[in-house]
């Protein structure tokens, strides 16, 4: 099931908690063993595979013995500067060359000229 912003949360928590024990039987580990791993009773690990509540430190003890902690960087990007700032830091961005305009310019004297 993909999980999208329609989901409950009791779905989200159930789907993650299916995951999380398909990882591990992918990885042929037993709930005791990734329980003593993480550092958590296997009760907890019972509970999460569930899709019961449970800290976030723990889901990241077990992401961490299931080799998934790496896709926690997708859950919420690192953010990073807003267009509009990028805007102002930049400045303008050249699109055309000036060519020989300039050094042409640059041999007649410059005076005010009042007629339109």
């Amino acid at each position: 099931m993909r999980i999208t912003g329609l989901l409950t949360d009791d779905a989200v928590l159930a789907e993650l908690g299916a995951r999380i024990a398909g990882r591990r039987l992918e990885l042929q580990l037993t709930q005791a063993a990734v329980a003593e791993q993480a550092g958590i009773a296997k009760r907890t690990l019972e509970r999460m595979e569930a899709g019961q509540t449970s800290q976030l430190g723990t889901l990241v003890r077990v992401l961490r013995v299931l080799d998934a902690a790496s896709g926690l960087d997708t859950l919420i990007p690192e953010s990073g500067p807003r267009p509009m700032d990028l805007l102002k830091q930049k400045g303008k961005v050249r699109q055309r060359a000036s060519g020989n305009r300039a050094a042409k310019a640059a041999g007649k004297p410059w005076h005010w000229d009042e007629t339109p």
